[in-house]
């Protein structure tokens, strides 16, 4: 199987590389290119080129714009990287045959209600990056093209910038801290992401049936408070010297901490169709949390 790979060396991409190693021939690319091919998906008509030189029998896009509150200024980029360049992808892939593997977010929804999304609700994003990842779905679904759409939630990894690392880092530096706690998510780590897309593609490759939309994240939910306070715990329980003990972390409402984007207070993403098509069960958030933990160099 030759495998198309965009954004290699995203927190995503970057698992991607060892989950999808096993599955055929990877061709992973970052926005830099590599001998005249380009990974760069602002780059459009370069990517369609790049697509043609290629011919991929599996495209994997792990290349997004994802800085929420910036996409609130440059809605031209957001919109380029996360709309434009998946039609792009789908356009090509319907033509070549290609399969298409493709990643989304929580943010899609307007995070009202308290019950965990299904993949049938309606989308109504509160800002411009969750208005731009809706818009990439749709121009993959109307596509005709064969796909996997993955909506994923608060994904965090060793490397990378994400809620993990800066936290980590607040806590053994500061003596106390303030974190939001009426926003509701599940912390999901890139290497289950990475995982699941590798059982799960090629099962969905050999079965039309199992193509389309689904919503993957971890099990079990809690606030940014809760997962602050469980990285204070750990660490503290690791004998890591830190400033801000568990009971140092404030729990404040959403209006404490205005930011450019609105953000979903609900993020809470039902995975029951991913498990019950492709027989997996998804780990409490906890436990990859923990690892990342475990396996940090302080």
């Amino acid at each position: 199987m030759r495998i198309l790979l965009l954004g290699k060396n995203g927190q995503v991409g970057w698992e991607l590389q060892r989950a999808l190693a096993p599955l055929g021939n990877i061709i992973a690319l970052d926005r830099h290119g590599h001998n005249g091919l380009i990974g760069d998906v602002a780059d459009l008509e370069g990517l369609r080129a790049t697509l043609r030189v290629i011919k991929p029998q599996v495209i994997v896009n792990a290349a997004a714009y994802t800085a929420v509150d910036s996409a609130e200024e440059e809605h031209d980029l957001a919109t380029t990287l996360n709309a434009d360049a998946p039609r792009v992808l789908s356009e090509e892939a319907k033509v070549l045959n290609a399969f298409l593997v493709h990643y989304s977010t929580d943010y899609v929804f307007d995070g009202s209600g308290n019950a965990p999304w299904k993949e049938v609700d309606l989308p109504s994003p509160l800002n411009h990056y969750g208005a731009s990842k809706l818009a990439g779905e749709r121009y993959i679904q109307d596509s005709g093209c064969r796909h996997l759409i993955f909506r994923t939630s608060w994904v965090y990894a060793a490397r990378g910038h994400n809620f993990l690392a800066t936290m980590s880092q607040l806590i053994r530096e500061r003596d106390a801290l303030q974190v939001v706690d009426d926003q509701f998510g599940a912390p999901t780590g890139a290497e289950l992401i990475a995982d699941v897309t590798a059982l799960a593609m090629p099962k969905a490759y050999r079965d039309p049936l199992r193509e389309g939309l689904y919503h993957l994240a971890a099990s079990r939910t809690t606030t940014w408070c809760g997962y602050a306070t469980f990285i204070a715990e750990y660490l503290q329980e690791q004998g890591i010297a830190t400033q801000a003990k568990a009971e140092r972390i404030e729990a404040v409402p959403t209006s404490a901490w205005p930011t450019p984007a609105a953000r979903p207070l609900n993020s809470r993403l039902d995975t029951s169709k991913l498990e019950r098509t492709f027989d997996l069960t998804m780990p409490h958030w906890q436990d990859g949390v923990a690892r990342v933990l475990r396996e940090t160099h302080w």
